[in-house]
């Protein structure tokens, strides 16, 4: 069996065999500044992983920098669920659709990660899938300025990532960072990759 075929057997065990963790949040770092009753809107992320060369790589979009929100941020295909998705999955598969170009049929979802609260009021499903076959990237104009993917060995290792700060709003703030690259990789989007960390690792641990 090569490394490819144990990585992915590895995935399987680790997303389908997860026991519930609590969910996070952007103020896991400041749990003081967590609002106590939110009010909270759904929304989905797809976490696609392909075979690239020869190895796995996650699949990640730098947002356009004309946008109102997160604009030239790091983050995964997905956004807040429509009545007429029905599901946080199928949120998560459509946004991938329009941001990629992934068809819908093209992925197997191998489990959700712990849901993410992000300081902007949302609470995010993230969906791990594989992508079955192979595809040619779109971006949505408008809403991606790139497509780029970053190996998952790197984003599987704990040591890749760091807690960094700045003063925001008068405050300091802290959180999570995964760089890669010209990629600078925090917030949100890294914080539920070091979930996903977590999760493969407590899994080989047991």
């Amino acid at each position: 069996m090569d490394h490819l075929q144990t990585t992915e057997m590895k995935l399987r065990a680790a997303l389908g065999k997860a026991a519930p963790i609590a969910l996070t949040t952007d103020f896991d770092l400041h749990p003081e500044l967590r609002p106590s009753n939110p009010k909270l809107r759904d929304a989905a992320v797809l976490v696609p992983i392909q075979r690239e060369n020869d190895g796995w790589s996650v699949i990640l979009t730098k947002r356009s920098s004309a946008l109102k929100h997160h604009p030239g941020q790091i983050a995964f295909p997905g956004g807040k669920v429509d009545k007429s998705d029905g599901t946080t999955l199928n949120a998560a598969l459509r946004e991938a659709n329009e941001e990629i170009g992934l068809p819908l049929g093209s992925v197997e979802i191998l489990g959700a990660l712990p849901q993410h609260q992000t300081i902007t009021s949302f609470m995010v499903t993230p969906y791990v899938g594989l992508i079955t076959d192979p595809f040619e990237p779109r971006r949505e104009i408008g809403e991606v300025a790139e497509i780029f993917t970053v190996p998952l060995k790197h984003l599987l290792d704990t040591n890749s990532f760091q807690i960094q700060g700045r003063r925001w709003n008068g405050q300091d703030r802290k959180y999570f960072t995964v760089p890669y690259g010209p990629y600078y990789i925090w917030g949100a989007t890294a914080r539920m990759l070091r979930m996903l960390a977590h999760v493969m690792e407590q899994s080989d641990a047991n």
